[in-house]
C-alpha cells in the first residue's frame, strides 16, 4: 500500500586534462556557442545528471554545421576528445551510453573522421599489456560491438589487431591466474575477467559476421584463422580446467561450439561432429587437422560429466534449430543431446550441477519445440509422449518435482509445460480431449496424494491443455480436496495456483458456453460456496491460508462475487458469530471485505453508509474470541488499495475503540500484525495529510476536494493531528510501571512506527510530531523500560529514544542524569546477569548526551583538554571513548582481584558486565568516521590485552573436566578426595587457599539502593567495602560456573567485533585501521584454544559466535597471509583428530564439545561462489575418519568425525553444497550402530537423526507416517544411487539374523536405522515403467523384516513395504503373504511371524485404496 520513493540515480560526471582543455579553449568563440565551447561547458561541470543533458545538445549543434565543417580542424579537435572521453568512461557509468546514443545519430559527412578518432583511441587501447587492466579494455570492446555504429566501424578497420588482442588477453589471464594459486580474492577477480574475454570473443564472431564471410580467411595462413584456432584451443582448455569457476567452463562450452560453427566446412556435418564427441565415438579419419590439433583433448581423453553438460548447453544455444536447417543430421544430434542429459541426471550431485542440467533440459525442451515445427515425420514419432525420451523425461520431472532447490523445481515445471507443447505439436489434427497420452497423465496425477507438491503445478500445466471442465468431469469434489489441503502453509501456495488456473479456465469455458449471466451461479456453486464454509468453519490455519492466498485471486478474476459473498454471510452472520476457536459467518465477513478493500474492490464509506455493513457489525469484529477476526476487523480499518485515501472520522473512532481492548494480546503473532497494519493506518495519514497541504495551498483544486471529501483540509488536519495526539496518550498510559509485556511490547512498537513515519524532512509541513508529545515524565517512562528482563522491550524503548532523543536527553537535567549514570555502572557489576543488559543500554542511551563529559565522567576518568579544543571530535565519540577507559579501569582491577579469589568476584564484581557494556557501546560507533584515531588504536590494544587478561583467569573453569560441579556441598573426606583433582586443574590462578577451608564468603553488604546517588565515586569499587551491615553469601558451583562462562561469552564477542575494524586492504604494514594483521591473528589463535579447550557448551557456543566474526572478515579481507589462515587451521586440526596423540587435549565427550563449532565456522565462511575446496577436503576426511575401524586401536578419531559430521549436516549455511556428501554419511551412520563401543554407537545415532532431517526435511507433526516430509522411491535413489546396493546389502545382513527356527532372540543393532529410511518413501507414478533402479529386490527382504520379535519393528516393516510394492502388484503381493500365513495344523505356530505377516497385508491393501 505503502508507495516506495523513487532512487535518485548517481551518474560521475568525466574529467578532461590541462592539455585537452587548452585544446577546447583555442577552438571555443565567446560570442556565440559552438561545438568546442559546449564541451568545455560540459567537461566544466561537477554534476553527471548536468553532463548528460549537455551532450545530449551536441548532436542538434553538429547538424546545423554545413558540408564544409569535416575539414574544420575544431571538429577533428572535438571528435578526438569525444573519443578519448568515450573510451576513458566504465562501462556503467550512463554518461557512456548517452554519448554512444548522441554519436549513433552523427552526419555522414563526419563519419569518417570520426570514425579515424575512434580508431586511433581504440589502437591506443590495444596497446595495454598490463592484465589487470584487460578488463576495461574488454568493456570498451563490448560497448563498442553492442549497438554503437561509430564503435562497430572501429573494429572493423582493428579487425585483425583487435582478434589478436583477445587471443592474447585469454592467455595472459589464464597464466596469472595460474601464478596466483591460492590467492583466493585475486584469483575471483581473474576469473571473472576471463569471463568477460570469453564472452567478447564471441559476441565479436557474432556481431561482426560479415568479417567471417566468405572463404579467404579461411586459409591456414591467414592471421584472422590462426587468431581464431587460439581462440578455439583456449576455449578447449578452459571448458577441460575443473578448477575454473563453473560460469567459466559453461560460457567455454557455448564459445567452442560457436568457434567451430565458424570454422567447419561443410557446416551440414557439424551436428554428427557434435554427436561423435557427446557419444565419445569419435573417428579422426573424417575429422579436420585443425580441429584435431586445437580440441585434441575433446577427440581423445574421456570427457567428464560436467564437460558433456557444457558442450550439450553449447550446441543447444549455438546450432540453429528452426527451420530444419540442419537436417536429419540435427534431428541425430536433438536425440543424442537428450540421451546425454537424461543419463547425467544420475550422475550430477553438485547442486551447482543440478541446477544446470535442468535448465539445460528445459533449453533442449524449447529446441525440440522449434525443430518439430518443420521436422520430419520420423521426428514427430520419437518425440511422441508414447515415445521412449519422452517417458525418460517424464521420469526425470517425477524425480525432480519436489527438488529441496528452487531453481530445480521451477525449470521442472518449464520442462513439463513444454514436454506437453511437444505432444501437442506431434499429434496436430486430433483432439487433446480425447487424446490417450493427456487422458493417463490426468489420471496418474489425480491417483496421486496431494501432499505432493509436484502435482500441483503439473495439474496447471495440464488444465492450460484439456481444460477445467474435463477433470471436473472426473471428480466434481476436486476443488473441495484442494481447498483441505490448503491448513498446510507449504501447500497452500501451490494449492492456490492451481485452483487460480482451474477457476480461470473454467469461467472462460462457460463464458464462451453460455451467452447470458446464467453461468455465474454454477461457477459459484463450484469455486464460492465452498469457500464460504471453510471460512465460517475451518481451522485456524486453514483458514489463514486461503485469505492470504487463495481469496485474492477469486476476487480479482471475479470481482462481483463479493456481494455474493457479503449476501450469503450477511444472512447468518447474528446466528453465527463464531467461537474462539471457528471465525463463523462475522468473522468470514470481516474477512472478505478486508481482502475486497485491500485489494481495490470496494470503498468502506459506501458499504458502510449503504447500510450493508454496520460500525456494530465492525465493532463485534474487532472485539471477537478468535483473535484473526480482530485482526481481519482491524485490517478492513487500516489496509486501503490506495495509500492516499483519507481517513473518516469513524474509522479513527473504530482504531480507538479497538485500542482500548487489544494492546495486551499474549499472542505473539498477533501483536506483530497489529503493529503492521497500525503502521499502514499512519502511513496513509502521513500521505494523505501531505494530499491534502498541496490541495489547500492550490485554490483551484479546492472544489474538487469538497466534492470528494465534503471536509475542509484543514479541518480532516487537525483531525488527524488530535487522532495521532490522543493515540499516543493512550499508548503512553499502559506504559506504566508494572505493566506486561505484552502491553509494553505493543505499545512500544507502535509508538516507534510512530517516530520513524512521522519524523520530519526539511521543508515539509508534517500533520504530526512525536517530538512535541514527549515530556520528562514520559521519557523516564520509557527509560523505566529498560529495567525489563524482556530484552526485546529494552530495544524497542531504546530504539524510540534514539529516536527522539534530542528531545529526550534536553529533559535530562545534570543530577538526573549523574543518578542515571551512577545507576549504570552499578548494574553493570550485579550478579544478576539482565542488569548488565539494563546498563549497557542506558550507557548507550548516556554517550549522546553533551554533558556526561563533565557532568559524571569528569569525576572519574583522568580528563583530556584535547579533546574538548578539537570541536570536530562527535559527542557520542568523545563519550564513548571515556565511557570504555572508565570501564577498562573497572574491570582490570577486577580481574586483578579475581586472580586472588574466583570465589569474592563471583559473588561480588562478576567481570562479564562490564565488558558486555563495553561492546555495547562500541557497537554503535562509526568507525568509519573516527577523529581521535590514535587514541581508539590505543583502546582497542588494551581491550584486547584485557580480553585475554580475563580469559586467562575464567577458562581453567570452563576447561575443566567437571566446569559444572567445582565446588562440593558437604565435607567428607570421600567428596574431598574426589574435589582435590578437579582443584589441581584450576589451582594456577588461585593464589590462596579458599578452596581448601571454606565454601562460604563473608562480605559487606551494600546500603539501601534509595541513596544511590550519595555514593561517591572510587578508584577501586570491587574490594572497597561499603555499608554497615554485613551477610553471609553461600557461594555455589553454579554462581562461579556463570560468573566464568558468561565473563568467556562477553570476551569472544567483544574480541569478534574487534576482528571487523580491521579494513579490508589490511597489510602487514601498519596502516589506518584500528587492529593489526597481527593483532587478528593473536585473536584467531585465541578463538582456536578456546573452542578446542572448552568443555562448557555456553562457553563455547558463545565463543562461536565471536569466531564466526573473524572468519567472515578474513574471507573478505585481501591480505594473502590472512584469507590462508582459515585453511591452515582446518588442516591443523583434522590432523590432531586423525593422530590419535595421548596428549592431545581435544574434548572426547560432550560430542566433541567445540570442535564441531570450530569447523563449523571455518567452512561457514568459505565463499558461497567458490569451488568449496575446503568443504570437499574436510569431508573426504572426516568421512574417511568416520568409517569403522578394523582394529580397535583408538575410536576416538571416530567419534570426534561423526559428532563433526552431525554438525556440518545440520548446518543450514552449507546448503545444497553438503548434500552430494549424505549418502556416505548415511552409511557411516548405519556401520557405526553396530560398534562395539558405545561412544561410537551414540554419536552415530545422533548423525543418523541429522541425516534423516536433512533429506526428508524437519518433522512437523507428532504422526509417524504422516504424508509429508517423505519422497518417492524413485526420487531418493535417483539423489543417492550408492544407497540402493547398501541399503539391499544391510538388509540381506539383518534378515540373515531373523532366523525364525533359532529359540534365542537376535535382533541386529541396524535394523531399525533400515526400515526408519524405506518407512519414508512412498510409490513413484513411473513405477514400472523407465526406471532403471527396480524396487523388487527389496520386497522380500522387507517381508521377512515382519517377522522380529520386536513389534515395532514388525510395525515399521509394514510401513516400508509401501513404496516398493506397484498398485498393480499389490494383489499379487497380499496374495503371497496369505500363503505364507502357517497352517492351523502347524506344530509350531509363532505368533509374532503371524501378527507381522497380517500387518504388512493391512498397511499394503490399505495404501492401494487411498488416493
Amino acid at each position: 500500500m505503502v508507495l516506495k520513493k523513487k532512487k535518485e540515480i548517481q551518474v560521475d560526471a568525466f574529467f578532461l586534462d590541462q592539455q585537452q582543455l587548452e585544446k577546447l579553449q583555442r577552438f571555443s568563440m565567446a560570442e556565440e556557442q559552438n561545438l568546442a565551447s559546449l564541451l568545455l561547458h560540459c567537461a566544466q561541470l561537477s554534476n553527471g545528471i548536468q553532463q548528460i543533458q549537455c551532450i545530449k545538445q551536441i548532436m542538434p549543434l553538429v547538424k546545423k554545421m554545413d558540408q564544409n565543417s569535416a575539414c574544420d580542424p575544431m571538429v577533428k579537435a572535438c571528435l578526438d576528445i569525444l573519443g578519448e572521453t568515450y573510451f576513458s568512461l566504465g562501462m556503467k557509468n550512463p554518461l557512456k551510453k548517452v554519448l554512444a546514443s548522441s554519436l549513433n545519430g552523427l552526419p555522414e559527412q563526419f563519419m569518417t573522421l570520426a570514425v579515424q578518432s575512434f580508431v586511433c583511441c581504440l589502437r591506443e587501447e590495444l596497446k595495454t599489456t598490463d592484465v589487470y587492466l584487460y578488463r576495461k579494455v574488454l568493456d570498451n570492446l563490448a560497448s563498442c560491438v553492442e549497438d554503437f555504429s561509430l564503435g562497430r566501424a572501429s573494429i572493423k578497420n582493428l579487425f585483425e589487431e583487435v582478434l589478436q588482442f583477445l587471443q592474447k588477453s585469454l592467455l595472459d589471464i589464464q597464466e596469472e591466474n595460474r601464478k596466483n594459486h591460492g590467492n583466493r580474492i585475486v584469483q575471483t577477480q581473474l576469473m571473472h575477467d576471463l569471463l568477460i574475454a570469453i564472452k567478447v570473443s564471441m559476441m565479436f564472431v557474432q556481431k561482426l559476421q560479415e568479417n567471417f564471410q566468405g572463404s579467404l580467411w579461411k586459409h591456414h595462413e591467414s592471421s584472422v584463422w590462426q587468431s581464431m584456432c587460439s581462440l578455439l584451443k583456449s576455449s578447449t582448455s578452459f571448458l577441460m580446467d575443473a578448477t575454473l569457476l563453473q560460469t567459466v567452463q559453461t560460457t567455454s562450452g557455448l564459445a567452442v561450439i560457436l568457434f567451430t560453427k565458424a570454422m567447419y566446412e561443410p557446416v551440414e556435418e557439424l551436428p554428427s561432429l557434435i554427436s561423435d564427441l557427446l557419444l565419445g565415438s569419435m573417428k579422426h579419419a573424417g575429422v579436420p587437422v585443425w580441429f584435431v590439433n586445437n580440441c585434441g583433448t575433446l577427440c581423445t581423453e574421456e570427457l567428464s560429466d560436467a564437460v558433456l553438460l557444457f558442450l550439450s548447453h553449447g550446441a543447444l544455444a549455438m546450432l540453429e534449430w528452426k527451420n530444419g536447417s540442419m537436417g536429419e543430421n540435427g534431428e541425430k544430434l536433438l536425440l543424442d543431446i537428450a540421451s546425454v542429459l537424461l543419463s547425467l541426471s544420475s550422475e550430477l550431485k553438485e547442486s551447482s550441477m543440478t541446477t544446470s542440467l535442468s535448465r539445460i533440459l528445459a533449453i533442449w525442451t524449447n529446441s525440440a519445440l522449434a525443430a518439430l515445427v518443420s521436422g520430419s515425420p520420423n521426428l514427430k514419432i520419437k518425440l511422441n509422449g508414447n515415445s521412449n525420451v519422452i517417458g525418460k523425461l517424464l521420469e526425470y520431472i517425477y524425480t525432480h518435482w519436489e527438488h529441496p532447490l528452487d531453481a530445480v523445481r521451477h525449470q521442472t515445471k518449464l520442462i513439463f509445460k513444454n514436454l506437453l507443447q511437444i505432444h501437442r505439436t506431434t499429434i496436430t489434427g486430433f483432439s487433446e480431449k480425447s487424446d490417450p497420452f493427456f487422458a493417463r497423465l490426468i489420471k496418474h496425477l489425480l491417483s496421486l496424494e496431494w501432499h505432493v507438491k509436484g502435482k500441483y503445478a503439473s495439474l496447471g500445466c495440464l488444465v492450460e491443455c484439456v481444460g477445467t471442465e474435463n477433470i471436473l468431469q472426473l471428480d466434481r469434489t476436486i476443488p473441495v480436496q484442494i481447498l483441505d489441503v490448503m491448513n498446510d502453509q507449504s501447500l497452500a501456495p501451490y494449492a492456490s495456483d492451481l485452483l487460480e488456473t482451474m477457476f480461470t479456465n473454467h469461467k472462460t469455458h462457460l463464458t464462451l458456453s453460455f451467452k447470458e449471466s446464467t453461468w455465474i451461479d454454477q461457477w459459484h456453486d463450484i469455486w464460492v460456496s465452498p469457500l464460504l464454509v471453510i471460512l465460517c468453519e475451518g481451522n485456524h490455519d486453514q483458514t489463514t491460508y486461503i485469505i492470504d492466498y487463495y481469496l485474492p485471486k477469486l476476487l480479482k478474476c471475479n470481482p462481483d462475487s463479493l456481494s455474493y459473498m457479503i449476501r450469503i454471510l450477511q444472512a447468518s452472520a447474528d446466528a453465527n458469530q463464531g467461537s474462539c476457536s471457528t471465525r463463523g459467518a462475522l468473522g468470514a465477513l470481516m474477512a472478505c471485505l478486508r481482502t475486497a478493500r485491500a485489494h481495490g474492490h470496494l470503498e468502506l464509506s459506501n458499504i458502510m453508509s449503504s447500510g450493508l455493513v454496520s460500525t456494530e457489525c465492525i465493532k463485534q469484529g474487532l472485539v471477537h474470541q478468535h483473535n484473526q477476526v480482530c485482526i481481519d476487523a482491524l485490517g478492513l480499518l487500516c489496509e486501503t488499495h490506495r495509500s492516499t485515501e483519507i481517513v473518516s472520522v469513524e474509522e479513527m473512532q473504530l482504531i480507538h475503540f479497538f485500542m482500548m481492548y487489544n494492546l495486551n494480546s499474549q499472542s505473539p503473532s498477533v501483536r506483530q500484525q497489529i503493529g503492521s497494519l497500525l503502521r499502514k493506518l499512519f502511513c496513509r495519514i502521513q500521505e494523505s495529510s501531505q494530499v491534502l497541504y498541496k490541495l489547500e495551498q492550490n485554490k483551484t483544486k479546492q472544489e474538487l476536494l469538497e466534492n470528494s471529501a465534503e471536509r475542509h483540509p484543514l479541518g480532516i488536519l487537525q483531525q488527524y493531528k488530535d487522532f495521532m495526539s490522543s493515540v499516543c496518550d493512550r499508548l503512553f498510559e499502559v506504559l506504566f510501571p508494572g505493566s506486561s509485556h505484552p502491553t509494553r511490547f505493543s505499545a512500544l512498537s507502535i509508538l516507534g512506527s510512530i517516530a520513524e513515519i512521522f519524523s520530519v524532512p526539511k521543508g515539509q509541513a508534517q500533520v504530526f510530531q512525536l517530538d512535541q508529545e514527549i515530556d520528562s515524565t514520559r521519557v523516564q517512562t520509557l527509560i523505566q523500560c529498560f529495567a525489563s528482563t524482556f530484552e526485546e522491550v529494552k530495544v524497542l524503548a531504546f530504539g524510540l529514544l534514539m529516536k527522539i532523543r534530542d528531545v529526550a536527553l534536553n529533559l535530562q537535567d545534570s543530577e538526573n542524569l549523574d543518578l542515571l549514570f551512577q545507576a549504570a555502572m552499578d548494574l553493570s557489576t550485579s550478579t544478576k546477569p539482565y542488569d548488565c543488559v539494563t546498563a549497557s543500554y542506558l550507557l548507550n542511551f548516556l554517550v549522546h548526551h553533551e554533558g556526561l563529559q563533565c557532568i559524571c565522567l569528569g569525576k572519574q576518568v583522568e580528563h583530556n583538554p584535547q579533546m574538548d579544543e578539537d570541536i570536530s571530535v562527535s559527542t557520542v565519540e568523545k563519550n564513548t571513548l571515556s565511557v570504555i577507559k572508565l570501564l577498562l579501569v573497572n574491570v582490570e582491577e577486577e580481574i586483578f582481584q579475581a586472580k586472588k579469589s574466583l570465589l569474592q568476584a563471583a559473588a561480588s564484581f562478576p567481570m562479564y558486565g562490564r565488558v558486555h557494556c563495553i561492546t555495547g557501546v562500541l557497537q554503535q560507533l562509526p568507525f568509519n568516521n573516527l577523529t581521535l584515531v590514535t587514541e581508539w588504536k590505543e583502546m582497542v590494544a588494551r581491550l584486547i590485552l584485557m580480553s585475554y587478561r580475563l580469559s586467562a583467569v575464567v577458562s581453567p573453569v570452563v576447561q575443566s573436566s567437571s566446569p559444572e560441579g567445582l565446588i562440593p556441598m558437604d565435607s567428607d573426606s570421600e567428596s574431598a578426595g574426589r574435589l582435590q583433582m578437579i582443584l589441581h586443574e584450576i589451582q594456577p590462578q588461585d593464589t590462596n587457599d579458599y578452596f581448601m577451608q571454606t565454601k562460604i564468603l563473608k562480605e559487606y553488604c551494600e546500603v539501601e539502593p534509595e541513596k544511590l546517588s550519595d555514593h561517591r565515586p572510587v578508584e577501586n569499587i570491587c574490594t572497597e567495602m561499603r555499608g554497615k551491615e554485613r551477610q553471609t553469601c553461600d557461594v555455589t558451583a553454579q554462581m562461579v560456573l556463570v560468573c566464568c562462562w558468561r565473563s568467556m561469552k562477553e570476551v569472544s564477542l567483544l574480541l569478534g567485533t574487534l576482528c571487523k575494524l580491521l579494513p579490508s586492504h589490511a597489510t602487514s604494514e601498519p596502516s589506518d585501521g584500528l587492529i593489526t594483521v597481527e593483532q587478528v591473528k593473536n585473536i584467531g589463535d585465541y578463538f582456536k584454544h578456546h573452542l578446542l579447550q572448552s568443555r562448557h557448551r555456553g562457553a563455547f557456543e558463545l565463543a562461536y559466535a565471536g569466531f564466526v566474526q573473524l572468519t567472515e572478515m578474513l574471507s573478505r579481507c585481501n591480505s594473502e597471509s590472512l584469507c590462508k589462515m582459515p585453511e591452515q587451521w582446518l588442516k591443523c586440526v583434522l590432523e590432531e583428530i586423525k593422530s590419535c596423540d595421548p596428549s592431545s587435549t581435544l574434548c572426547a565427550t560432550r560430542r566433541s564439545a567445540g570442535i564441531p563449532f570450530y569447523i563449523q565456522a571455518l567452512l561457514a565462511s568459505e565463499p558461497k561462489k567458490s569451488k568449496t575446496d575446503l568443504l570437499k577436503m574436510t569431508m573426504k576426511e572426516l568421512l574417511s575418519l568416520a568409517a569403522p575401524l578394523n582394529e580397535l586401536s583408538s575410536v576416538i578419531p571416530q567419534v570426534h568425525a561423526l559428532n563433526i559430521l552431525r554438525a556440518l549436516f545440520r548446518d543450514t549455511r552449507l546448503g545444497e553444497n553438503i548434500m552430494p556428501y549424505v549418502a556416505d554419511g548415511i552409511q557411516a551412520a548405519i556401520l557405526g550402530f553396530m560398534s562395539p563401543v558405545w561412544a561410537v554407537r551414540n554419536s552415530s545415532t545422533l548423525l543418523f537423526s541429522a541425516l534423516i532431517t536433512r533429506i526428508f526435511g524437519v518433522k512437523r507433526g507428532k504422526d509417524e507416517n504422516a504424508k509429508k516430509n517423505r519422497m518417492t522411491g524413485r526420487e531418493f535413489f535417483s539423489r543417492f544411487p550408492s544407497l540402493y546396493p547398501f541399503l539391499l546389502k544391510q538388509l540381506e545382513v539383518v534378515t540373515n539374523t531373523l532366523n525364525s527356527e533359532a529359540e534365542e532372540l537376535k535382533i541386529h543393532p541396524s535394523l531399525f536405522l533400515l526400515l526408519l529410511i524405506l518407512g519414508r518413501l512412498y510409490p513413484s507414478p513411473t513405477d514400472g515403467t523407465y526406471s532403471a533402479l527396480s524396487m523388487a529386490p527389496f520386497v522380500p527382504f522387507i517381508i521377512r523384516c515382519g517377522h522380529s520379535p520386536v513389534y515395532r519393528s514388525r510395525e515399521m516393516s509394514g510401513q516400508a513395504l509401501v513404496p516398493f510394492v506397484m498398485v498393480n502388484e499389490v494383489p499379487h503381493t497380499v496374495l503371497s503373504l496369505l500363503e505364507g500365513l502357517p497352517d492351523s495344523t502347524s506344530p509350531c505356530i509363532r505368533q509374532n511371524n503371524v501378527h507381522g505377516t497380517l500387518l504388512q497385508m493391512t498397511v499394503v491393501s490399505g495404501s492401494s485404496e487411498s488416493p
